[in-house]
């Protein structure tokens, strides 16, 4: 059964699959997955793909009208696309708050991109994949237009993958590739084929391919996603659209690109949780969430949903809390008005239980709570944990387990 807060907190949590390996659909591609946390914009990842012997159109990256239309008229091309920049998928087909239809527009005359851009730059645009009010675009791209003969796909999901996978599995192509040896020239020759590529042209996807993968290495990458893949009626190989994700525990061997970081698209609260090491997604209920362990955080939500009451917010402290995070966490949860109760539920196997403890004492008292507070804790320094809440003075709620913790929290709503 799926969780019942999953589709939202599952921007947090992502599916492990840690051996490396392409996978082509026909329309056709390649999946490299792990954990996903930083998500490039289109622009970023096309100045990396460029930056590594990959083909992308020209283009020039814009946040006011001006600076659109004089990239339009540098790029001299015969045709140009004007593509809003947001990391949700769907653009094409979206709807801005300015009333104009489409993330996405082409024009063979540069003089007309700016009235466009003027309904993108500081608009929301509403897709399949953002929440209903849109997201803000603060940036448009400005790029050369190519023409498309026949489209491939290397992708991670964006075709639907398991759709083809179970409709059509003959277009699914997978081939294994030894992360020490890297990948080998016949292999990129025989995906190049399986992608319908002949001729001169195979050659080419070919070696795009090779340098798909090596980029994925060579920059920690846990996706890599050129989406489509195609060919031009001149003969060439380019990679139209591009996506690239990252796990933070890559951030030390690529800070250049984590500096990329584009936090815009956040919600203020996540920008702050995220300055003390904290995870936070905002959700809809009152009923306010503070665990260590992500997954624990889904459970603890979903208990406080089957016994019918409803999570404020998804925030995991992670494995090596200090005392200072436990304070910044419970001043992000007091400062959201929707927040009627807090549970905390702590599994002190790495943590300190009694840095938890002494963490909600000083903020409880600093900060002036005025909500109740229902606290789980067990695991490494209990027995000191509990004398410290309860030598507190502070109206604290305590449970014997997860459940009663839970059931707890949601009566204390109820009397509210």
């Amino acid at each position: 059964m799926a969780s019942p807060v999953a589709a939202q907190a599952g921007k947090l949590l992502r599916a492990l699959a840690l051996r490396p390996r392409f996978l082509a659909s026909g329309s056709q591609a390649v999946q490299l997955t792990s954990r996903r946390w930083l998500h490039l914009q289109e622009y970023q990842s096309k100045k990396l793909m460029s930056n590594n012997g990959m083909r992308v159109q020209r283009f020039f990256v814009a946040d006011t009208v001006n600076e659109a239309l004089e990239a339009a008229k540098r790029l001299n091309a015969k045709e140009i696309v004007l593509k809003a920049q947001i990391l949700a998928g769907g653009r094409g087909k979206g709807i801005f708050n300015s009333g104009l239809k489409g993330g996405v527009h082409l024009t063979k005359d540069p003089n007309v991109v700016g009235q466009p851009a003027k309904q993108m730059i500081g608009y929301n645009l509403a897709t399949k994949q953002t929440p209903k009010e849109g997201v803000k675009v603060n940036k448009v791209m400005v790029a050369e237009a190519f023409d498309i003969s026949r489209e491939t796909y290397l992708p991670q999901r964006g075709i639907d993958i398991e759709e083809v996978a179970a409709s059509n599995p003959e277009l699914i192509f997978k081939e294994q590739v030894d992360i020490f040896e890297g990948i080998k020239d016949s292999q990129a020759q025989q995906m190049a084929e399986n992608l319908g590529f002949v001729g001169p042209l195979k050659s080419q996807a070919a070696d795009q391919l090779t340098k798909v993968y090596n980029l994925f290495l060579k920059i920690d990458a846990t996706q890599v996603e050129v989406n489509p893949f195609g060919e031009t009626p001149e003969g060439q190989i380019v990679c139209f659209d591009a996506k690239i994700n990252f796990d933070d525990n890559a951030e030390f061997l690529q800070k250049d690109i984590f500096a990329m970081d584009d936090k815009s698209e956040n919600e203020p609260i996540e920008n702050e949780a995220a300055k003390y090491d904290l995870k936070y997604i905002g959700l809809d209920g009152n009923i306010a969430c503070f665990v260590n362990g992500a997954r624990l955080t889904m459970a603890t939500c979903d208990i406080i949903f089957l016994n019918g009451g409803k999570p404020a917010n998804f925030l995991d402290l992670g494995g090596g809390v200090k005392e200072v995070q436990v304070y910044q966490a419970f001043k992000l949860l007091r400062a959201d008005p929707k927040v009627e109760a807090i549970l905390v539920n702590i599994f002190g196997g790495i943590v300190n239980c009694a840095i938890i403890a002494n963490g909600i004492a000083k903020a409880c008292w600093e900060l002036e709570l005025k909500v109740p507070l229902v606290v789980w804790l067990e695991g490494t320094n209990v027995q000191e944990t509990q004398k410290i809440l309860n030598n507190s003075g502070l109206p604290i709620t305590s449970a014997i387990d997860l459940e009663d913790a839970a059931k707890k929290a949601v009566a204390s709503v109820a009397k509210n």
